[in-house]
């Protein structure tokens, strides 16, 4: 037994992983044998996209801030490794804890690793099978080296078998994010976003792009805009534009003004974005996170990507992979009210933070 609390280092860097530390963070800080310590990378350092996140979540200032900031995939990589090193070396946690798949989450499972600190992978097991994708070197390189796999579904357990994880390392614990959404969904349902923009319940669309393979591409883009640019004409379309597509949208030129019902917003909080989508007549993203919470809130999703790395939501939830040449059939589908309803799936209740708390605790 140790005679002092646990010290874990929480890890976040990117907007998700803020909703999956957030629950983890109150429930370790209920407990007497546990210190959690937040460590913010800075990954993401727009104002917009991280402070006010953690103002809406109820998380205190980071205890750290490595203020790394942007870079190609390797400068970021190297630059939280440089910066997170000395941080562990200074207080030797007993365990670090990563979550989802940015670059933070593998550079900081490197460091912990090579200085033997254990580290836990909360939302292990994910997939998408397309290397082309960073965020699936992130999950490969992360899980391999990780003490233990904290998994959010049965089908993440079957990925790690396979992939040789040996099987006391691997937790089924359920979805980080489905606590944070449970916890906050009365906080939602107060905000005035939908009035302010004059939206009907159930009659409109929720948009969210930011990949590279959606908005880097000029082509690509220009005809997801024109899609909108059509949609819009038969119901409102809310589009809070992530810093990387208004770049995008400026640098080619693509003409977003003069379309009233194109609603092209700066990107919002986490309350007004849950109310969004549970009030959505569908939702469009290439977001991970929202594939998830549409599922939860029986909120069609049509995900503009080739592959997810969370099938669960495609096999029970509400959630359907488009392509640009499909994105028009795949709307018009949902708009006839031609997809069936999906099922929440097993441990996606609420409690996934507790069940992390028993098994840092077991291990």
């Amino acid at each position: 037994m140790l005679d002092r609390a646990m010290v874990i280092y929480l890890v976040c860097a990117a907007r998700p992983n803020f909703m999956k530390v957030a629950p983890l963070y109150h429930a370790l800080g209920a407990n007497d044998r546990v210190r959690p310590v937040i460590v913010h990378t800075g990954q993401h350092y727009d104002v917009n996209m991280s402070d006010a996140f953690f103002r809406d979540l109820g998380l205190p200032e980071p205890d750290i801030h490595l203020g790394v900031g942007s870079g190609t995939h390797a400068e970021q990589t190297g630059k939280v490794m440089m910066a997170f090193e000395p941080i562990c070396l200074l207080e030797r946690p007993d365990w670090v804890v990563v979550v989802g798949d940015v670059n933070s989450t593998m550079a900081c499972t490197l460091v912990a690793s090579k200085l033997g600190v254990r580290v836990a992978h909360v939302e292990a097991g994910l997939r998408s099978f397309d290397r082309t994708m960073p965020e699936e070197i992130n999950r490969l390189v992360t899980d391999a080296l990780a003490d233990l796999l904290l998994t959010p579904s049965s089908d993440a357990d079957e990925n790690l078998r396979r992939e040789g994880i040996p099987g006391h390392k691997i937790r089924l614990v359920g979805n980080i994010m489905i606590d944070t959404l449970v916890a906050h969904l009365d906080r939602a349902h107060q905000s005035t976003l939908p009035a302010q923009l004059s939206l009907e319940e159930n009659g409109f669309a929720y948009v969210t792009l930011h990949r590279p393979s959606n908005v880097d591409d000029r082509g690509t883009l220009e005809r997801i805009m024109l899609e909108l640019t059509r949609l819009a004409r038969r119901l409102p379309v809310v589009f809070p534009v992530h810093p990387r597509t208004r770049k995008m949208l400026t640098e080619y030129g693509i003409p977003v003004d003069g379309k009233p019902d194109l609603k092209l917003i700066d990107p919002v909080g986490y309350h007004d974005s849950i109310c969004l989508t549970e009030r959505a007549r569908f939702v469009l993203t290439d977001s991970g996170g929202l594939q998830e919470e549409s599922t939860f809130l029986g909120t069609p999703c049509l995900t503009l990507r080739p592959n997810t790395e969370r099938p669960i939501t495609i096999e029970l939830g509400t959630n359907k992979l488009t392509s640009v040449d499909q994105l028009g059939d795949d709307i018009q589908e949902v708009l006839d009210g031609r997809r069936g309803p999906g099922r929440i799936p097993p441990l996606w209740d609420g409690h996934t933070a507790g069940r992390i708390l028993a098994a840092l605790l077991e291990a």
